[in-house]
C-alpha cells in the first residue's frame, strides 16, 4: 500500500506541475468548423458528458434547436426535432472536441471561436465568444430575433476582426493577464472585469492599424468590449482547458482533469482513468436571483466554465474577488472560508496565480478525488443561474456532489489498488508541501 500512495503522489505531483506550466496563447479566432477537430455542419456541440438526444431537456434542449436554426440545418423548430431525432444533425460534447462550453455550451461550425494554443505542452483548446451582456442568451437556452442578430454580428464582425488583431500581433499571451488580473478582484469566472480591460489593451496598436480602412467595424468591436465585463471568460476557458488536458493521462494520478454538467448531470474525468466519465445527479445551486425572480425558478441546463475551477480559479479564488458579494451573494468572510477550504482538497498551489488577501497564497490547484473523499469537502464553483424558460436569472454558488467522485474513488481503487489512508489535520495534509 506505501509503494501505491508512493506512486500516486509522484504521479500527482507530475499533474499539477504540467497544469502550471501551462503557457496559453490566443493565437486566433477561426469558425468552429474550420478548426475544431471532427467539426462538422452538422454537428452541434454541448455542455455536459455525453447523451442521446431525446435526454436533453429544458433550456439546453431549447438551445440545441435554437443553434440547428441558426446555422440553417432545419427551417423550423418541428424540422429541427426531427433531424435531431433522425442523427442528420448530431449533438456531441464539447469535451470531446476539445472545446469547453458556457452554460448549455453551443457551438455550430460558422460561430467563431478563440483558438488557444499551449506554447509549453503543444495542446490546443477552445471556446466560442461572449454573446453580449442581454440576460436572454442562446447559452441561456434562448432563440429569438434578438439573439439571431447577437450571433451573427458575432459572426460576422467581431470574431472576423479579433482575429485580424491577433494574428497581427503574433498572438497575445493569456497567462500574464490571468496572473495581473486576479491581484486586480477577479476570480476568473463570476469576475472579469479587469482581464477584460487588460486583454483589450493588449489590441489596441493592432486595432489603431485596422482603424483607416475599417473604422466602423473597430467602432463596432470596442463598444462590443466596453459593454462585455465578461468577455474574458472564455479566454480564460479555453486557457483552463488547455492546463487541464496537460496533466491528464498520467497514470495513477488522481487529479480531477474535467468538471462538467448538463442539464441532467455533473460528470469530472480523472487523469489516471482515462477518458471515463464518472456521473451523478444535478446538486443544487445557492442562487442570488434578480429581482423579479425567486429560488423556484432556477433551471440548471449546463456548464462547463467549470474548468477554470479545475485549475483552480473561480470558487478556487473567490478571496481574490470579494466584490463578488453584491453580485452572488455571501459575505467576504464566507468568500474567504470557502476558499481556504478547498486547500484541503487540492494537491499544491499555483506558483503564479496568487490571491492578495491570503498573502499572494497561491490558489489551490490539483484537486484529489482522494481528498475530496476522505474530507467530503467538494469543489466550490461560482456559476451563473439559468431560468425557466431561458435567460439568466442570478448567479451563485455550485457545489460538485460527492457521488462522482466516490464513483471515480472506487474506479481507481480497482484499477490501481488501495493506497494509504490520509488523515487529516488542521492546516493541511501530513506529506504535502504548502
Amino acid at each position: 500500500m506505501e509503494a501505491i500512495e508512493t506512486r500516486r503522489q509522484a504521479a500527482n505531483a507530475k499533474a499539477v506541475e504540467r497544469m502550471c506550466a501551462a503557457e496559453p496563447v490566443l493565437v486566433d479566432v477561426r469558425p468552429a468548423g474550420r478548426i475544431v477537430p471532427g467539426m462538422t455542419r452538422e454537428t452541434i456541440l454541448t455542455s455536459g458528458a455525453p447523451l442521446p438526444w431525446d435526454a436533453y431537456t429544458g433550456g439546453q434542449r431549447s438551445a440545441i434547436i435554437g443553434g440547428a436554426l441558426f446555422e440553417g440545418l432545419a427551417p423550423d423548430t418541428a424540422s429541427a426535432v426531427t433531424a435531431l431525432a433522425g442523427g442528420r444533425i448530431r449533438v456531441e460534447p464539447c469535451h470531446d472536441h476539445g472545446c469547453v462550453g458556457s452554460v448549455a455550451g453551443i457551438y455550430t461550425a460558422s460561430m467563431p471561436v478563440f483558438v488557444v494554443e499551449d506554447r509549453a505542452g503543444g495542446g490546443r483548446g477552445f471556446c466560442n465568444l461572449f454573446e453580449g451582456p442581454a440576460p436572454a442568451r442562446l447559452n441561456y437556452g434562448v432563440w429569438n430575433d434578438d439573439v439571431r442578430r447577437s450571433l451573427a454580428a458575432i459572426q460576422d464582425v467581431i470574431g472576423p476582426l479579433l482575429g485580424e488583431a491577433v494574428r497581427a500581433r503574433a498572438g497575445v499571451p493569456l497567462r500574464p493577464i490571468m496572473r495581473r488580473a486576479l491581484h486586480m478582484g477577479d476570480e476568473l469566472h463570476s469576475r472579469n472585469t479587469a482581464a477584460t480591460l487588460l486583454f483589450t489593451r493588449e489590441l489596441f496598436s493592432s486595432l489603431l492599424d485596422l482603424d483607416d480602412a475599417r473604422p466602423k467595424e473597430v467602432r463596432r468591436l470596442l463598444e462590443y468590449l466596453a459593454a462585455s465585463d465578461y468577455f474574458f471568460l472564455r479566454l480564460s476557458m479555453a486557457a483552463s482547458k488547455v492546463a487541464a488536458d496537460a496533466a491528464h493521462g498520467i497514470e495513477e494520478s488522481s487529479v480531477v482533469t474535467a468538471m462538467t454538467f448538463s442539464c441532467r448531470e455533473f460528470a469530472i474525468r480523472v487523469s489516471g482513468l482515462g477518458d471515463a466519465w464518472f456521473r451523478a445527479p444535478l446538486p443544487r445551486v445557492a442562487a442570488k436571483v434578480f429581482a423579479g425572480y425567486t429560488e423556484a425558478d432556477v433551471e440548471l441546463m449546463g456548464g462547463e466554465s467549470i474548468i477554470n475551477e479545475t485549475v483552480g480559479l473561480g470558487g478556487f479564488a473567490q478571496a481574490a474577488a470579494f466584490a463578488l458579494q453584491e453580485y452572488q451573494g455571501g459575505s467576504a468572510e464566507e468568500m474567504a472560508v470557502l476558499n481556504r477550504a478547498m486547500y484541503d482538497i487540492a494537491v499544491a498551489e499555483h506558483p503564479e496565480f496568487k490571491i492578495p488577501y491570503f498573502g499572494f497564497r497561491g490558489v489551490p490547484v490539483g484537486i484529489d478525488i482522494h481528498r475530496v473523499t476522505a474530507t467530503g469537502i467538494t469543489p466550490a464553483m461560482d456559476v451563473g443561474v439559468p431560468g425557466r424558460g431561458g435567460g439568466q436569472i442570478g448567479a451563485g454558488i455550485l457545489r460538485a456532489p460527492l457521488a462522482c467522485f466516490e464513483a471515480a474513488m472506487a474506479a481507481w481503487v480497482n484499477r490501481y489498488g488501495e493506497p494509504t489512508k490520509e488523515n487529516r489535520r488542521p492546516g493541511g495534509w501530513g506529506g504535502v508541501a504548502r
